[in-house]
């Protein structure tokens, strides 16, 4: 039995806690992000192109760091997240740094409830799946907000790293979806010393589940690759072995660590 049925209540709830210490972190920078900078990286740009002028739908969007940096190059955005004090933050920041963007605060899967309209691209990355149970309707969510032509990008933490215990010293989960995992910390990646306790639901996909269910729902892959880093230091005993790439110390560059794609929506 899933240990926890009422998911989306504590993730909700996890989320919300995060989000007035990840505003004064030096992980996201929100006073450099106000200043122009942006918080995307070559893994995902590389994919994106240049979106000048087209719409983007961005899932599990946060506080909207994301989703104002593709309205800076100048394509139509909107973000979605799942937790309401991040979305009041998304609109904040749109304010203040001058940038349009529609921001909407739903469970992903209940979308359809909440927007009409279809985009050019639809766009998400870096720690979203492994907090929704059932790839197969993330998948027919993303297929019914894109344009026929449109395209997926997708930048994600590879599924071998969820494998690992908090410390990667031994392999302490399966690489599969084998049900729900309850998991309790305090502080947050963002701010270790952070004064929160937090309460989470998540699920392991292996890449295998997530292509497959694209596949199902009339996505065409169009490009997929692995990274030996992450782009992000949010994990214990990481090392920065070139500016902005971080592996992990004793596992040096022997497992992948992020994965890209990017899916068409065909006839």
């Amino acid at each position: 039995m899933e240990p926890a049925n009422n998911y989306l209540e504590i993730n909700k709830a996890s989320w919300n806690k995060r989000v007035e210490p990840h505003l004064k972190s030096a992980f996201y920078d929100v006073e450099g992000f106000i200043k122009g900078g942006t918080s995307l990286n070559s893994i995902e740009l590389e994919i994106l192109g240049n979106v000048e002028g087209k719409s983007i739908l961005h899932l599990q969007c946060h506080f909207g760091q994301d989703t104002i940096s593709l309205g800076r190059m100048g394509a139509q955005v909107t973000g979605v997240d799942l937790s309401d004090k991040a979305i009041e933050s998304a609109v904040t920041l749109s304010k203040q740094t001058n940038v349009p963007a529609t921001f909407i605060c739903s469970d992903l899967y209940d979308l359809p409830n909440h927007l009409t309209e279809t985009f050019d691209i639809v766009f998400t990355s870096y720690g979203t799946i492994g907090w929704l149970p059932d790839m197969d309707k993330w998948a027919r969510i993303v297929s019914r907000y894109l344009k026929l032509g449109g395209t997926f990008v997708f930048a994600e933490f590879h599924p071998v790293i969820w494998m690992f215990d908090d410390d990667f010293k031994k392999i302490a989960y399966a690489y599969t979806n084998t049900g729900a995992i309850l998991e309790t910390e305090t502080g947050t990646y963002a701010d270790r010393d952070a004064n929160i306790g937090l309460k989470s639901v998540v699920w392991n996909h292996g890449l295998a589940e997530v292509i497959s269910a694209l596949l199902k729902h009339g996505l065409e892959l169009t490009s997929f690759k692995e990274y030996d880093y992450s782009p992000y230091n949010c994990f214990n005993h990481t090392i920065e072995f070139e500016p902005g790439k971080f592996r992990i110390k004793n596992l040096d560059n022997k497992m992948p660590m992020v994965y890209s794609l990017s899916a068409k929506k065909n006839d």
